[in-house]
């Protein structure tokens, strides 16, 4: 048996535990069908929403703004990540400025952006950049300087120039603290564009379904797009930041698996 396919059967066992814990719950009356629904009903509720494509067009408004958001915090923060590690004077301007900002939550941001830049688009991919800025530029930060200094030395004594230190020996040794700050990246992410969605966005995304269906006690159609937000993420964490983490660092030696 392949360690993907039991990997698979594990991630399905933890999932179907779930749903049965969230089931027997529903069933013993102590929340209304209407605020708790049955699995089945939530199930009906997703199936027919995707089959009409208005889920699938929800869940694409809010990955464009995800995906966005992340890739302008990926460009700014991870460089700015390496220059704060490699030049003192970067990290003195940066560090500050970046430990003020990051404890303000991304959706203090909401009404202040709306101020600026209206409602849409604009205001939620801000929003996401905001959020997944810090974990990427902090965390290469620290993975920049936490590679260890005998590998810098022995490259250099082996006649390594700089373009070569830092692609042979500082990216690989810091990237199990650059793909961690992805998956943190694209976690605030996804927490900071629904809370966006639920106040500056108009009429598209999953966070918008959700608020405006809780105006409606649409607990099944909340639920439904609870289980899509959840679906991408799982893909994401599987499919891309899985296969990432298996082409760098697992490659490079930087890790090892869990065994089991």
């Amino acid at each position: 048996m392949s360690p993907r396919f039991r990997s698979a059967i594990r991630a399905s066992i933890t999932l179907v535990a779930f749903g049965l814990f969230y089931e027997a719950i529903a069933r013993t009356g102590y929340f209304p069908p209407v605020l708790m629904p049955s699995l089945t009903k939530v199930g009906a509720t997703l199936l027919t929403v995707l089959l009409d494509g208005t889920m699938l067009a929800h869940a694409a408004s809010t990955l464009y703004r995800v995906l966005a958001g992340m890739a302008l915090a990926i460009a700014v923060g991870l460089p700015l990540g390496i220059l704060m590690a490699r030049f003192k004077q970067v990290e003195n301007f940066v560090l500050p400025l970046a430990s003020a900002l990051m404890p303000i939550p991304s959706l203090a941001w909401v009404p202040v952006f709306i101020l600026w830049f209206g409602l849409g688009n604009t205001v939620a991919i801000l929003i996401v950049f905001y959020a997944a800025t810090f974990p990427m530029l902090l965390n290469t930060w620290s993975g920049v300087r936490a590679v260890n200094p005998i590998w810098l030395r022995a490259a250099g004594a082996m006649g390594a120039d700089e373009r070569a230190l830092f692609w042979k020996v500082i990216v690989p040794g810091a990237s199990p603290f650059i793909i961690t700050g992805l998956r943190q990246a694209f976690l605030r992410a996804w927490i900071a564009v629904i809370g966006a969605e639920f106040l500056a966005a108009s009429d598209w995304g999953l966070g918008w379904v959700i608020f405006d269906a809780k105006e409606f006690l649409n607990a099944d159609l909340m639920l439904a797009s609870l289980v899509v937000i959840g679906a991408i993420g799982f893909a994401f964490e599987r499919l891309v930041f899985g296969s990432i983490e298996k082409a760098t660092v697992q490659r490079w030696g930087m890790v090892r698996m869990a065994k089991g």
